[in-house]
């Protein structure tokens, strides 16, 4: 595997972001529920004190205020870990922001089980499936440092509500500078056409590895960030189909209702009928430990996503590329 360069952690790409944003618009707000040290919000906060909402641990409050604030014409971004911001204040965010068509973007911090060994309670592991539920917010889940910023600009750009979801962690820099990030468009990290990869947000960087891993092996697979939940990119993942021919996707959430289940949909709407694996975590209880134990634990690294690869391609009857190609390095 080539050596990647590390980036910082998402939430400090995140205030970045919203400071360049807040800069140029008085309107930008940002409500929060205690958490404004958690988020890495202290910049925000030291240069904009008078565009900070705390609410205190009141998650419900939070976005209710939000929406108040949105139907007035400011432009807020809602800052909570995500495991409570979308189980506790779910009514308020179907109800006063969605339904209500308020443009309040909802950041949802901490995100999968980056609290690791707080256990279940603050694992966010329903989020994308709550959410998914809910008509008309939009949902991103980045994969790095550039798809966090772009997001975050994507969000405010369109006006409308937004679910952002961000882990703790140093993020890898995935993609190249000349990238292009467009809401509802996948991005394509490497290609290749012996099966298929589609992940999201922290695990796009394992997806790589894992594939890294097939193509000693002359097994060349495609890796695609679905960055965007909602609007989702039906048209690359059908291409990922029919080219590749299998699919495996890679989410740090349950394999109910996430992006597994919406890229299965697709798939069956579309009458696709290919060797397809869910790889997330299973319907059992979650088990405690760092973030990097609970994703071996579940197979969310670059072995046993070779190893499921490998047995999708079994199935098909086929394990190795018959002809070479140029692949992009991620």
């Amino acid at each position: 595997m080539p050596n990647i360069q590390q980036g910082k952690p998402n939430l400090d790409v995140f205030c970045a972001s919203l400071m360049e944003l807040a800069a140029q618009d008085r309107d930008i707000f940002v409500v929060t529920s205690d958490s404004r040290g958690s988020a890495k919000l202290a910049p925000f906060c030291e240069k904009f004190p008078d565009r900070v909402v705390e609410v205190g641990i009141a998650e419900q409050s939070l976005v209710g205020v939000a929406a108040g604030m949105g139907s007035s014409g400011k432009k807020v971004f809602v800052v909570s870990p995500a495991s409570f911001l979308t189980a506790r204040a779910l009514e308020q965010i179907k109800a006063d922001v969605a339904y209500s068509d308020i443009p309040v973007v909802l950041i949802g911090i901490s995100a999968g089980v980056s609290y690791g060994a707080l256990g279940s309670t603050h694992h966010s592991l329903h989020d994308i499936a709550a959410l998914r539920a809910v008509n008309n917010i939009d949902i991103f889940v980045p994969a790095d440092n550039f798809e966090t910023r772009e997001a975050v600009r994507a969000a405010a750009a369109r006006g409308r509500p937004a679910y952002i979801r961000l882990g703790k962690r140093p993020m890898p820099h995935i993609h190249a500078p000349e990238t292009r990030f467009s809401a509802g468009e996948a991005i394509l990290v490497r290609d290749g056409h012996d099966g298929a990869f589609i992940a999201t947000g922290e695990t796009v960087h394992k997806a790589c590895q894992a594939a890294e891993i097939l193509n000693s092996e002359n097994i060349r697979c495609r890796v695609v960030s679905m960055h965007t939940i909602r609007p989702l990119d039906t048209a690359a993942i059908l291409d990922a189909a029919s080219a590749c021919g299998a699919v495996i996707t890679v989410e740090e959430h349950m394999v109910h209702g996430g992006l597994g289940e919406a890229c299965a949909s697709a798939l069956m709407q579309a009458g696709a009928a290919v060797p397809f694996k869910i790889a997330g975590i299973p319907d059992e209880y979650t088990v405690t430990g760092s973030q990097e134990e609970i994703f071996g634990h579940y197979g969310l690294c670059a072995a046993p996503l070779a190893d499921a690869m490998r047995a999708l391609l079994k199935r098909r009857g086929r394990t190795a590329a018959p002809q070479p190609h140029q692949y992009t390095v991620c």
